[in-house]
């Protein structure tokens, strides 16, 4: 059995005929060529699949494709300028050496992209207990909580100076 269904993903609207037990992760790694989205351990621990779903982390192994249907997808290949300028959180994760092997890395950004977004106030303590969802095996985390705990301190202050009518 097949199905069409359309997919926007990093903006962009895709038309697909898939089997409805097809897990997103595949959908966007084998159909979509978004190799970005790292295959772990295919039950929804680690966290290396995390992408948002309407703005909401989600472990992309857990979730068929078809359930995100009219839904928008965001992958780590949606964070980067199209010219490979990183944004300011990959920026941070590079400052603060928030990664080592880079296998979890686009699953921690993408957590950390959506968590941002909700709580743009976050305290080091909060981000710490948010990424423990994620496995990393080599940084210990500490560098991650810095890099996250960066970046949304530089949100903060650019949104300040955008209300105090300053430029940056």
């Amino acid at each position: 059995m097949i199905q069409l269904i359309e997919l926007r993903v990093n903006g962009v609207r895709h038309d697909l005929v898939i089997e409805p037990r097809r897990t997103l992760v595949d959908v966007l790694r084998h159909d979509l060529g978004l190799t970005g989205t790292h295959v772990g351990c295919e039950h929804g621990i680690c966290g290396a699949c995390t992408v948002l779903v309407d703005g909401q982390p989600a472990r992309a192994c857990l979730v068929f494709a078809v359930q995100c249907e009219h839904a928008e997808i965001r992958t780590v290949e949606s964070l980067a300028e199209a010219d490979g300028t990183l944004n300011d959180l990959q920026q941070c994760f590079v400052e603060h050496h928030g990664l080592q092997c880079g296998f979890c890395t686009p699953g921690m950004l993408m957590l950390a992209e959506g968590y941002l977004a909700e709580e743009p106030d976050a305290t080091k303590e909060e981000i710490r207990e948010v990424v423990a969802a994620n496995l990393c095996r080599c940084t210990g985390y500490q560098t991650i909580v810095e890099a996250i705990d960066d970046c949304a301190t530089r949100r903060r202050a650019a949104l300040q100076d955008l209300l105090d009518g300053s430029t940056p």
